[in-house]
């Protein structure tokens, strides 16, 4: 099966590990890929990203891996690693959208509600999906409405993956830049035996001075996919916190005009 970014966390393996994370950027993160050798730091996913309002709206994307990795290979190979070099500089396009979503603030006296910008999962989901398995291979993408952290892609012949958000960080360089990661544990279940692991995805998002110009892109976003072995794998002790691959994409985001 192809890598979906649709996205037992952190083990902490020392001291100096801790300190190594907290002094790293989202920034730093993206500049030194794919020298990646420990997770992102994050914080609890208690709420959803709240992107800037340059982002509102519905957009086509043209989604381009450009390259690939594996770091431990070929001791370590994940499933499917092979079969993604052949989508190398070919490019997957799909719908996303980012919605305005009305939330309690309480951290003044006195809660109040706000606007902010926020993915609309399932539309994304389903629809990234499709655009790299197929329309008939994806049956429907759901956000578990008692746990929004927790996404259910069903696919052909009763097999789905279970994708749970662990942690999330966002970072905003300047007005015209915003970066978020986010740590998922994935379970793909409908075989004899599950398949779990653990996914980053890091994302830059730069808005673009020539928006003006026709048939550019709006905003353009370098994205990253890191592969992490799940405590429960065999293999975990090996790896730990050393990612088994690595995508880049190169998106660019067309505004959608509404009808």
């Amino acid at each position: 099966m192809k890598h979906i970014v649709i996205g037992v966390l952190i083990v902490i393996a020392s001291l100096g590990w801790v300190d190594r994370a907290l002094a790293e950027s989202l920034s730093d993160r993206v500049v030194t890929f794919p020298q990646w050798q420990h997770l992102p730091t994050v914080q609890a996913p208690d709420r959803e990203i709240a992107f800037p309002q340059w982002i509102a709206g519905t957009w086509h994307v043209k989604s381009t891996l450009v390259d690939l990795a594996a770091p431990l290979a070929p001791d370590i190979v994940t499933p499917g690693f092979e079969g993604n070099r052949a989508s190398l500089n070919q490019p997957i396009e799909f719908d996303v959208r980012f919605v305005e979503q009305s939330v309690i603030k309480t951290t003044g006296p006195i809660p109040s509600t706000a606007n902010q910008i926020v993915v609309d999962r399932a539309f994304n989901g389903l629809n990234i999906a499709r655009a790299y398995l197929g329309d008939n291979f994806v049956k429907s993408v759901t956000v578990n409405p008692k746990s929004p952290n927790e996404q259910r892609t069903l696919l052909q012949g009763d097999r789905d993956l279970i994708s749970r958000i662990t942690g999330r960080n966002t970072e905003q360089p300047n007005s015209e830049e915003f970066i978020t990661t986010e740590l998922f544990q994935q379970i793909f279940r409908g075989s004899s035996s599950p398949y779990l692991n653990q996914v980053e995805t890091t994302t830059d998002y730069r808005l673009q001075p020539s928006a003006a110009i026709p048939e550019t892109p709006t905003i353009v976003a370098d994205q990253f996919t890191a592969i992490y072995l799940s405590p429960q794998d065999p293999q975990y002790f090996r790896a730990r916190e050393t990612p088994v691959a690595l995508y880049r994409y190169r998106l660019e985001l067309f505004p959608v005009t509404a009808k």
